[in-house]
């Protein structure tokens, strides 16, 4: 049985799914849901670190994860994670380091099956000159995310 919560943050509403087991899945949505009043006692950290990411005091996740997906699609994310925070990789990269320069497409499909938004960080993959590209959550978001992320914050001058 999986636990459910709706979180507010600065992109919109995202999903929490999660049981004893790990967080199985945090999405963000292109709709509207009710945020959820009493969060389940087994997804509570997972909302208490997102907020603090989003608050910019957190930058790394300790969460147990529990996503599902294949071999191949575990291993990208897991490399996923070993990206730094406000640092960015290509594709190209991301299939090397998961030890196959031609699995550059694999690599770039798990990357975009990823269940877990931000926690395994697929919005630090970039093309390799340097444009944004792909994010399931529009590239609005991802750029948001990165300057988020980014030591050198813009000042907005208006």
């Amino acid at each position: 049985m999986e636990d459910l919560a709706y979180i507010l943050t600065p992109l919109g509403i995202a999903k929490i799914t999660g049981n004893s087991d790990g967080v199985t899945s945090i999405i963000i949505l292109n709709t509207e849901e009710r945020v959820t009043d009493v969060i389940p006692e087994t997804l509570e950290d997972t909302v208490y670190q997102l907020n603090e990411y989003f608050e910019g005091t957190r930058k790394e996740f300790s969460l147990n994860l529990n996503p599902e997906g294949t071999a191949f699609q575990k291993k990208v994310w897991l490399a996923l994670q070993n990206i730094p925070y406000g640092k960015t990789i290509s594709y190209l990269e991301l299939s090397k380091s998961i030890g196959d320069v031609k699995a550059i497409r694999a690599a770039a499909s798990a990357n975009g099956k990823n269940p877990l938004w931000i926690v395994i960080p697929c919005h630090r993959v970039i093309g390799s000159n340097g444009t944004l590209t792909g994010y399931a959550g529009g590239l609005h978001r991802k750029k948001w995310l990165l300057e988020h992320e980014s030591p050198h914050k813009q000042q907005r001058l208006f």
